[in-house]
């Protein structure tokens, strides 16, 4: 069974349909991707996964129940956690406490400790930058700290939102050999990413999103060898 399955999901601002009969699925400990241009619904789809936008037609599944109804928190509790697109870490809060505030559930709180360590060992750049202030941190470090903050929520399933965005090329490496340790760690991982490239290196499976319709789907190396992907998003 799935670890997550959408079926028909239907998205709307206004009059501006976002999503269309979008169906995907996740399998535990699987790392499935989401490729797109800009506006073609990528961010909107991991809103709608975490209760942060409305659906209006659809079903999300989640370790075998409907969450469509739950709030962002208790979807949070059970394992979905995204870590959003822009980083959004605390500036005035050092390094330690951006990491323990993402601890915050009951389910995350019981093992903070060994959460917090495992972290570190992740990314040993935040064991040595711990006690400064978040906002000081270059870009990289920015974001490896905002997806450690996400481990911390002790996630079954963690959804990346352009974990690449607005970083030099070096440090766009940097970030995805972590996310290929958090693959490595066994954690489920959904990530939506503009570098198309690097992201089917990392990947299992991918889907393609236009307009907010799926266009394609298949294995990542399916995809890195579809003309359509390579034309659009490789500039072959």
């Amino acid at each position: 069974m799935s670890l997550l399955e959408i079926e028909g999901l239907r998205v709307s601002y206004g009059d501006m349909l976002a999503l269309d009969d979008v169906a995907l699925e996740v399998g535990a400990e699987e790392t499935v991707t989401v490729l797109g241009a800009n506006a073609a619904g990528k961010t909107t789809l991991l809103r709608a996964l975490s209760g942060l936008v409305p659906t209006q037609e659809g079903s999300i599944v989640f370790d075998g129940e409907a969450i469509d109804g739950l709030p962002p928190h208790d979807r949070v509790e059970r394992g979905l956690v995204q870590v959003p697109e822009g980083r959004m870490v605390f500036p005035f809060l050092n390094v330690e406490d951006n990491l323990r505030l993402g601890a915050y559930g009951k389910r995350a709180r019981e093992e903070l400790e060994a959460t917090f360590d495992r972290v570190l060992t992740l990314f040993p750049r935040l064991a040595e930058r711990r006690a400064q202030l978040a906002g000081s941190l270059s870009g990289g470090e920015q974001q490896m700290l905002a997806l450690g903050r996400g481990l911390m929520a002790r996630p079954r399933l963690l959804m990346l939102d352009e974990p690449s965005l607005g970083l030099a090329p070096r440090l766009v490496s940097e970030v995805m050999e972590r996310v290929a340790a958090i693959r490595a760690d066994r954690v489920t991982v959904l990530i939506v990413e503009q570098n198309v490239a690097q992201t089917l290196r990392l990947a299992d499976r991918g889907y393609v999103l236009e307009n907010g319709r799926l266009a394609l789907s298949g294995t990542a190396e399916e995809l890195a060898a579809s003309d359509e992907v390579r034309r659009a998003y490789l500039g072959m």
